[in-house]
């Protein structure tokens, strides 16, 4: 027996340890990584391949950036952030991840494909990485809007095979030309290292390897080694497409050269005379608009001295160009201070120019110190104030541009709002908590928002709220806001707090409820405001609390949120809700409490007392001022009196 154990004894050492070959490989890949890193930032095209060690452990490996990604130190961050990630038991297996950067590892010299290969290479024919939305376009005419996607993406794919040097294209199609659907949008890119022939085949390859299942989902990506394709029906991009679909339509056909020959009598008759009157009449209103300026600018010399460098004074004539003389078609929305444009600058950058109405009420001093006030908020959970313009009657002010509307635009649709999925959503409430928290504590002055609610949470390209519209907004000096009270209620109702809404009073407390009442409404896609039955209440505080006291509080959630992976956070999140939203104001939390509540999972919550509204109907017009829907970039100036 002793025999037999030494015997045993000298095999077990005298054999391979299993994981010195998976150790090797492993080191090899962290190389690559590195060497990827660097060589890819470098790389005019942001592409690069590495073979690191020699067999059995030799490494092939891939990176190519996103074509969007302009920073090279951007690049290799994410290149090299990709490979930190990769442990021991990820060693012996082939890597592919797709983030702003493509990365691709393995242990077959096949891994790469030869570029001139490309068409049929056994590079090209691994599986390919996909990932696809949960849900499927339900509209009734899911299979046009199908068709039109595949349109958009095989026309991206055409303009991404012939644009050299990086083989990159973006797209989108305008949807709302030809059905009711969300604009949908494209990202095609080919390995700059091949042709393009060899790009376009890679690609129709790929393209021909979705199938009815897949066509249906309302987004996703796809990708093997040498090319990869993604929609998306939000803007994946910040750099404006580089193809838009469907095409303008032609112009109308010329007219017939007998026709114009018979109509050049009528020409010099009607021009001529029309030519010098409109000539008179110009330079009368130029000589008018000259003095009318000059006056304006005597009156008002001393009042912008000194201007302020958080924001810029604009030209009432550059902002005519960049709006399109505030065509309907630049126009975004209505609020109850005047329209919203889309604008395009010089250099190609998009603003959100507030163009205010001329009952909105303000004198130029009364809106050059607001505008001063509010340039001075400059945090990434708010909308930015780039500058204003004022000239004579006109009022306007300047903010940046965001692409994907407001928060109600997606939470209130079952369609859009599928495409925000739990951590999405997380992220969205803890971005508005922490603009809220720099206001009321944090910012240069103390401002309390009355009026937050999803329509005034605008998203940008990568679905990041900012907190807009602070025409309702009261400013102090001071944190000292307890007994403030004001003889004008303004805000919209089913987001005001009680105290506000019966006597007037209000402090941060009242924003703090209308939080609260947001996060409810993220959860549940539900609005409190309106004649939404809940359950047996009639508004959505009630049905809460009623489930929370029960508890069935995941039956508030919406379906699409209901994970066990997450209940533990979203209870967390409704009982955060139910402490915003109590009746007695010293009863919730301050921002700061909220932030550190979100933030620290381990943190014990208080439990809640009952909400206030709990058996009131609120309808879902405003106070005060006019009602309006979801808007972009919705931004207004504050109308009421200064305490």
């Amino acid at each position: 027996m002793a025999t037999i154990g030494v015997v045993v004894l000298l095999l077990l050492l005298l054999a391979p340890t299993p994981y010195l070959a998976a150790a090797d490989f492993c080191d090899n890949v962290k190389a690559a990584g590195a060497a990827l890193s660097r060589n890819a930032s470098a790389s005019p095209v942001q592409f690069a391949t590495a073979t690191i060690g020699q067999a059995p452990d030799v490494v092939y490996a891939l990176a190519l950036c996103l074509g969007d990604v302009l920073d090279s130190t951007a690049c290799g961050t994410c290149i090299a952030d990709w490979f930190a990630t990769v442990n021991q038991t990820q060693c012996d297996k082939v890597g592919f991840s797709y983030r702003d950067c493509i990365v691709v590892y393995g242990a077959g010299a096949d891994i790469l494909g030869a570029p001139s290969n490309a068409t049929g290479g056994s590079g090209d024919n691994t599986p390919p990485f996909q990932d696809w939305n949960i849900r499927n376009v339900t509209a009734d005419d899911a299979p046009r809007i199908v068709n039109l996607t595949f349109e958009l993406l095989a026309a991206t794919a055409r303009m991404a095979a012939t644009t050299t040097p990086k083989l990159y294209a973006t797209g989108i199609m305008d949807m709302k030309r030809v059905t009711t659907y969300l604009d949908v949008y494209s990202q095609v890119q080919c390995t700059p290292d091949l042709s393009a022939d060899d790009c376009s085949a890679c690609l129709r390859r790929l393209l021909g390897m979705v199938n009815s299942t897949m066509s249906l989902r309302m987004g996703g990506r796809m990708g093997v080694t040498r090319c990869f394709f993604r929609y998306e029906a939000f803007p994946l991009y910040g750099a404006r497409p580089m193809l838009s679909l469907p095409l303008s339509p032609p112009g109308p056909a010329p007219t017939t050269p007998t026709k114009r020959r018979s109509m050049l009598w009528v020409i010099p008759v009607a021009v001529v005379p029309l030519t010098a009157a409109a000539f008179f009449f110009f330079i009368c209103y130029r000589r008018r608009l000259k003095r009318q300026r000059k006056g304006s600018r005597r009156a008002h010399s001393l009042e912008w001295q000194g201007k302020n460098s958080d924001f810029s004074l604009f030209e009432f004539e550059h902002l005519l160009e960049a709006t399109r003389n505030f065509s309907e078609e630049s126009k975004l929305g209505q609020g109850g201070f005047g329209a919203v444009y889309k604008g395009q600058l010089p250099d190609g950058s998009e603003i959100a120019v507030k163009r205010l109405a001329s009952h909105s009420g303000q004198g130029f001093m009364e809106f050059k110190n607001e505008v001063q006030l509010i340039a001075k908020l400059q945090h990434t959970n708010l909308v930015r104030l780039l500058g204003c313009c004022s000239q004579e009657e006109e009022k306007i002010l300047v903010y940046e541009y965001l692409p994907n509307k407001s928060l109600d635009f997606f939470i209130f649709d079952e369609n859009k709002r599928a495409l925000l999925d739990w951590t999405k959503l997380a992220a969205i409430i803890e971005g508005v908590a922490n603009g809220l928290l720099y206001l009321h504590k944090h910012s240069r002055l103390l401002v309390i928002h009355r009026d937050l609610k999803p329509s005034n949470i605008l998203l940008d390209s990568e679905m990041n709220p900012k907190i807009s519209d602070f025409g309702l907004a009261k400013i102090f000096s001071s944190n000292d806001t307890e007994g403030d009270i004001t003889r004008r209620v303004v805000g919209t109702y089913g987001y005001m707090a009680p105290e506000y809404a019966s006597k007037g009073n209000f402090s941060i407390k009242s924003d703090i409820f209308s939080f609260g009442v947001v996060i409810l409404e993220i959860l549940s896609g539900k609005r409190n405001s309106g004649t939404q039955q809940c359950g047996c209440f009639i508004n959505l505080l009630g049905y809460a609390w009623q489930l929370w006291e029960e508890g069935k509080w995941i039956d508030l959630v919406d379906v699409s949120l209901v994970s066990d992976s997450h209940s533990t956070k979203i209870m967390r999140c409704i009982n955060i809700a139910l402490l915003c939203v109590q009746e007695n104001a010293v009863d919730r939390p301050t921002m700061g409490d909220i932030v550190s509540m979100l933030r620290n999972e381990t943190m014990i919550l208080a439990e809640p007392k009952q909400p206030a509204y709990i058996n009131v109907r609120v309808g879902n017009e405003e106070t005060s001022i006019a009602p309006e829907s979801y808007s972009i970039n919705d931004v207004s100036i504050s109308i009421t009196s200064p305490r």
